[in-house]
């Protein structure tokens, strides 16, 4: 898939639908004020980086592919910061940054418990880390046999595999919710998404959140 096959995804009625409200559930848990600085680990095309922007956040994307990344910044405010790096070696300094922010980025970085724990050391404040949900009706259609699509290779957990990644850290009230519970996105399911508490664990994103100890 290149970058602006993905990007062109997001901008399909089901796309948009399913990153506003994986970013919607992500901004509730990261509760960021406008100016509050914001690392977006994993960014790929920047998409969510641009979403936390338009909200007034100061925001730096991290991607390992320079090529995505050159397409982020083709598209994106000369005003974002875009770094090419590794979620498990981050190029920057112990609380470097207000919150960060992952969504289904880590689940395909090899030693996830290294990258999540670069990721707590960088917070000042919060975070907010999604995976994908292995008790998900999306891992039933795109998960299985390896994973098809754009999750080909990812890793996919379990509520009880996401908080042992957090064993040990320094970090309090974590916590799990989720979203994308029927992922067709259609009219009508839409509409049930709204009512379907977050708290349950069978979203099709599956987002730990916290602060800092």
């Amino acid at each position: 898939m290149t970058p602006a096959d993905y990007e062109a995804w997001y901008a399909t009625p089901r796309g948009h639908w399913i990153g506003e409200t994986e970013y919607a559930l992500a901004a509730r848990s990261l509760v960021a004020q406008q100016d509050d600085s914001l690392l977006d680990i994993g960014c790929g095309t920047g998409w969510f980086t641009r979403r936390a922007a338009a909200d007034g956040l100061v925001v730096t994307g991290l991607d390992p592919n320079a090529a995505w990344l050159d397409y982020a910044r083709a598209h994106s405010s000369p005003a974002l910061n875009w770094v090419e790096g590794d979620a498990r070696h981050l190029p920057f300094a112990d609380a470097s940054f207000d919150h960060v922010l992952s969504i289904a980025a880590l689940c395909f970085v090899d030693d996830e418990r290294r990258a999540v724990a670069e990721a707590v050391r960088v917070a000042r404040r919060g975070f907010a880390l999604g995976w994908l949900n292995r008790a998900s009706l999306l891992y039933g259609q795109k998960g299985r046999h390896g994973g098809s699509g754009a999750y080909r290779g990812a890793r996919w957990h379990t509520p009880r595999e996401v908080r042992a990644l957090f064993s040990g850290l320094p970090v309090k009230d974590v916590s799990l919710r989720s979203a994308i519970f029927l992922p067709s996105g259609t009219r009508w399911v839409r509409r049930v998404e709204r009512v379907v508490p977050e708290s349950l664990p069978w979203g099709g994103l599956l987002l730990a959140s916290g602060e800092k100890a």
